[in-house]
């Protein structure tokens, strides 16, 4: 392939695909991203004030509204990607500028009519990162048999989202109600909470100097959460539990009436998700749709743990595994090896993005819900 790849899918599908989540940790086994490339990213202004007042769905949903707005608009999910709570970065080619640029410009429009938040947004070119000194590296892990996580590093994901908060390289909102192709998004799963453990979300980021925390140190943070057969997992081998009504249909009905009536939309969905809370609760297939395995590849398709320049992880865990971890993250950060931010509480939240219900690759991203990423984040500051 030549250094620079006409189209993101081309490039996403000659990675070398990575079987354990360890084994992204060694910087041998990551790539550059072509030249020409560009690092779409996104923040929600505030969100730790909007998380204060109980939004943190809105908030999440905001985040993760980026993915799969440009996700559709690009027709594939073939984009290196990451999820970070009250935001999301992605890579693409320069030949897809222009439909990112739009997707992001929709985007930031929906999320401020619909959920009445600032989603800040910028289109950064890798050439800009690579001259402040630098660079996106990226690796791909496979989370179950249909879907592919990735990983960064290089401190080139962080260079762009600080450029978008000094206002360089600034996606505008588009006009009207001119709102993206958000298909698929939605947030139907009950919070997820485990009696006599607490959800932890950790943000490890490397010092000032360093482009990515050492695999030796991230391999023992990994270490200190596998305490049970889950490695820290949130959500059962079974999948997380169904509600109905779901607590998230208005969320998700705003992302899917496209200007219509927000009743009927709400009313299709209310039926919609009954029929399918019946099916899980009975196991009771349908067509193409098998909710057993939908919800087995639920939580395997969850990024409860993920890569950038650190580890970044959603975990439960029980009170003397998070005091183990606590204690060997502060004498990490005392010998000067990390930086961290942790946030504690007693539920984690889902939202997802389902291109299909008739087949395995469904991607479902987890946050705390007493804060989470973004809390993990002031507690670095």
């Amino acid at each position: 392939m030549s250094p620079d790849s006409d189209d993101t899918a081309t490039y996403v599908k000659s990675l070398p695909v990575w079987e354990e989540f360890a084994d992204v940790l060694p910087t041998k086994n990551y790539q550059s991203l072509p030249g020409d490339w560009l690092i779409a990213v996104t923040d929600v202004v505030q969100s730790r004030q909007a998380i204060k007042q109980g939004r943190f769905k809105p908030v999440n949903m905001a985040g993760v509204a980026m993915i799969s707005a440009i996700m559709n608009a690009l027709g594939h999910q073939d984009i290196p990607y990451i999820f970070g709570g009250d935001g999301a970065a992605l890579a693409c080619a320069p030949a897809e500028k222009e439909l990112v640029e739009n997707a992001l410009a929709k985007t930031i429009a929906w999320v401020a009519d619909e959920l009445s938040l600032e989603l800040r947004a910028a289109l950064v070119p890798l050439s800009e990162i690579r001259k402040a000194g630098f660079e996106v590296l990226v690796s791909a892990v496979q989370v179950s048999s249909a879907v592919v996580n990735f990983a960064f590093i290089g401190g080139g994901i962080a260079k762009a989202e600080k450029l978008m908060k000094e206002g360089e390289f600034r996606i505008e909102r588009a006009a009207g109600a001119d709102y993206p192709d958000l298909n698929g998004l939605s947030c139907r799963w009950t919070p997820i909470k485990k009696k006599g453990s607490r959800i932890i979300s950790l943000i490890v980021e490397p010092p000032e100097g360093h482009s990515h925390v050492s695999a030796p140190v991230m391999h023992q943070i990994l270490k200190l959460v596998q305490g049970d057969v889950s490695d820290g997992h949130p959500i059962s081998t079974d999948g997380p539990i169904p509600q109905w009504p779901p607590a998230g249909l208005d969320l998700e009905a705003r992302a899917r009436r496209e200007g219509g009536s927000m009743i009927v939309t709400k009313l299709a969905l209310y039926f919609y998700s009954l029929f399918a809370w019946m099916l899980f609760k009975t196991g009771l297939k349908f067509g193409e749709f098998d909710p057993v395995r939908y919800r087995k590849f639920t939580g395997l398709n969850t990024d409860y743990r993920k890569i950038q320049d650190g580890i970044r992880m959603t975990v439960c865990l029980d009170d003397s595994a998070v005091e183990r971890l606590r204690q060997y993250l502060e004498e990490q950060h005392v010998a000067g090896t990390l930086h961290y931010g942790m946030s504690e509480q007693d539920q984690a939240v889902l939202t997802c993005y389902v291109p299909s219900i008739g087949t395995d690759a469904h991607y479902h991203f987890l946050d705390g819900a007493g804060g989470g990423y973004a809390a993990a984040a002031d507690a670095i500051k």
